[in-house]
C-alpha cells in the first residue's frame, strides 16, 4: 500500500485485515445475537444453562483443537486424536480396574491411588502416541497425514483388543465417575447460583496455556517458523524435527485429557465410539479460527472461537430438529468454505 492509493482501496485493505483477523468474533456475535434474540427457541437459548452445557458438551473437542493448532502451524495435521482419546480411556480404566480389583492372594488397591494411577498411564499411553506420530513424521520422514493416518488405524485396533471390541465400565464411580460431572459455584444470579464444570475449566486452562505458549514463548516462535518456512528455519538454527516432535507430543496430551475427561463422564469406554470422527471437529474449529492449513499462521484464542461457533451451530440444528446424519455435512461445507477464504492471503 503506498500514499498514491485512492482512499477506497485503503479503505478495502483496511476492512479486510480487520476481516481477517476478528472475522470469527463477528460470526460468532452474529450467531449469538440471532439465536438470542431472533431463532428459534430464543429464550430457551440465551438462558445461562444452555450457553455454559453448549461450552460443557464441547469441551473435550476444543482441549483437542487446541493441540491441533500447534499441530497445524507447524506445517502438520494429526488424524489419529480420536483414537488417542479411546486408548488414552480404555488404558486408565484397565489399570484402575485392576488395581482395585487386585490379583490372587493380593489385595486391591485404595480407590484413589488405582485412579491416580490410572490417570497417570492413560495420559502417559496419550503422550507415546503422539511421540510415535512425531518420530514417523520427523525421523522416518512421512507425510503427517500418512503418518497419522495409520495411526487412526493402528490406536483404535489396540483399543478394540484392550475391550475386546466392546465397552469398559469403571468400577470407580466416586472418584473416577465423578470428574466428568464434578461442578463449581460460578455466577450468583437472581434465584440461583450458575455451577461451571471441571470440563470447561480444563478447556479454558488449556487454551490459555497453549496460547502463551504460542504467542511468548521460543517454543511458539518455532512452531510458526517451521510451519511457514522449513527451509529458513533450518538455515536460522531452529531445531526442526524437535519442534515438530514436541507439536505433536503435546497433541498426544491434549487428546489424552479429552479421552480421559469424557471416559469419566461417561464412566465407561467405548472402545469402537469414544473419540470417533472427533479430528473433523477439531480441525473445522482450527480452520474457523483462522489458523492457515498451510501452516505458518495461526491463533489459539481464534480457535477458541471457532470451537463456540461449531458448539453453537450443533445447537441449532438440534434445536431446529435437523438429523443428526446431516450435521457431518454441514460441518464438511464449513471446513471448505473456510479454506476458500483462506486462499490467497500471504503466511505473513
Amino acid at each position: 500500500m503506498t500514499a498514491s492509493d485512492p482512499p477506497f482501496r485503503r479503505m478495502l485493505r483496511t476492512a479486510g485485515r480487520l476481516l481477517e483477523t476478528w472475522g470469527p468474533v463477528f460470526a460468532l456475535l452474529l450467531l449469538l445475537g440471532y439465536n438470542g434474540f431472533f431463532g428459534e427457541n430464543a429464550e430457551l437459548f440465551r438462558r445461562p444453562e444452555n450457553l455454559r452445557n453448549i461450552v460443557n458438551q464441547n469441551a473435550a473437542m476444543g482441549i483437542v483443537a487446541v493441540g491441533m493448532t500447534l499441530v497445524i502451524i507447524a506445517g502438520g495435521i494429526d488424524l489419529s486424536v480420536g483414537s488417542i482419546m479411546a486408548l488414552a480411556g480404555a488404558t486408565a480404566l484397565t489399570v484402575v480396574n485392576r488395581l482395585m480389583n487386585g490379583s490372587e492372594g493380593a489385595p486391591g488397591m485404595s480407590e484413589g491411588a488405582a485412579v491416580a494411577l490410572g490417570l497417570a498411564t492413560g495420559l502417559g499411553a496419550a503422550l507415546g502416541c503422539g511421540l510415535v506420530n512425531g518420530a514417523l513424521v520427523t525421523v522416518g520422514r512421512i507425510p503427517s497425514f500418512i503418518a497419522t493416518l495409520g495411526g487412526l488405524v493402528a490406536y483404535r485396533s489396540i483399543t478394540l483388543a484392550i475391550a475386546d471390541a466392546g465397552e469398559i465400565r469403571s468400577e470407580s464411580p466416586e472418584i473416577f465417575g465423578s470428574f466428568g460431572s464434578m461442578q463449581f459455584p460460578f455466577l450468583p444470579l437472581s434465584d440461583r447460583t450458575l455451577t461451571i464444570t471441571l470440563n470447561i475449566i480444563l478447556f479454558v486452562a488449556i487454551a490459555a496455556v497453549g496460547q502463551v505458549v504460542l504467542g511468548r514463548t521460543r517454543f511458539g516462535r518455532h512452531l510458526v517458523a517451521v510451519g511457514g518456512n522449513e527451509l529458513a528455519a533450518r538455515y536460522s538454527a531452529v531445531p526442526v524435527g524437535l519442534v515438530r516432535l514436541g507439536a505433536f507430543a503435546l497433541m498426544g496430551l491434549c487428546a489424552g485429557v479429552a479421552g480421559l475427561m469424557l471416559s469419566s463422564r461417561m464412566n465407561s469406554v467405548s472402545s469402537s465410539q469414544l473419540g470417533l470422527n472427533v479430528e473433523l471437529d477439531a480441525i473445522a474449529a482450527v480452520v474457523i479460527g483462522g489458523t492457515s492449513m498451510a501452516g505458518g499462521r495461526g491463533r489459539v484464542w481464534g480457535t477458541v472461537v471457532g470451537v463456540l461457533i461449531l458448539a453453537i451451530i450443533n445447537n441449532m440444528l438440534v434445536m431446529r430438529g435437523v438429523s443428526v446424519h446431516w450435521q457431518g455435512f454441514v460441518k464438511g461445507v464449513i471446513i471448505v468454505l473456510a479454506v476458500l477464504i483462506q486462499r490467497g492471503r500471504p503466511n505473513h
